[in-house]
């Protein structure tokens, strides 16, 4: 399937950047999305800061770039819920362990888990990125179900292949244009 630009024409969509290696993918996802019609803002968590910047983010969306709980907004509204009630759809990718485990459990403690806590209503969609153990951790599968069955929260991936650690399993993000066609079914 090809996603023609005109299909997220105006589509507002909140994408969530955790800090797994594949945050290089999302900036490749940003652009796609923002070249579909989308306006894309961004939250980043600061680990994610340390794999990518917000001004790569910034560059491919045209839009801000949100880093932390204490930024003063504009209009001086609560930036969590506000973001919350702007978004059409809320994209997390890459999803780390540390953030769906997050969201399972009501933690709160940074601007991405905060917004995800009021977004339990949203269409959100998770692109877990791990390597193969952490993703096999039966912990991490309970989290995830947790996500999926009570939240309703939408997943794509991992998929197999090479990992950044040098080995081979499940784990790596889906492919941006995967990750696209999910959007816009879920849309």
């Amino acid at each position: 399937m090809t996603t023609q630009p005109a299909q997220f024409d105006g589509a507002k969509i909140l994408l969530g950047i955790t800090g797994g290696i594949a945050a290089y993918k999302a900036a490749d996802l940003a652009s796609k999305l923002t070249g579909a019609g989308a306006v894309v803002r961004t939250i980043m968590t600061e680990c994610a800061c340390k794999m990518i910047t917000p001004v790569t983010l910034q560059a491919v969306t045209g839009q801000p770039v949100y880093t932390s709980m204490w930024t003063e907004s504009e209009d001086f509204k609560i930036g969590h819920i506000q973001m919350s009630d702007w978004a059409d759809c809320v994209v997390i990718a890459p999803a780390t362990a540390n953030i769906i485990g997050k969201v399972a459990s009501g933690i709160c403690d940074d601007l991405l888990s905060t917004t995800l806590c009021a977004c339990w209503d949203k269409k959100v969609l998770l692109a877990p990125a791990m390597n193969s153990k952490m993703w096999a951790n039966p912990i991490v599968q309970q989290n995830l179900a947790i996500v999926t069955e009570q939240l309703k929260f939408k997943t794509i991936g991992p998929e197999a292949g090479r990992l950044a650690c040098g080995t081979t399993g499940v784990g790596r993000m889906a492919e941006p244009a995967d990750i696209l066609e999910a959007i816009a079914a879920l849309l």
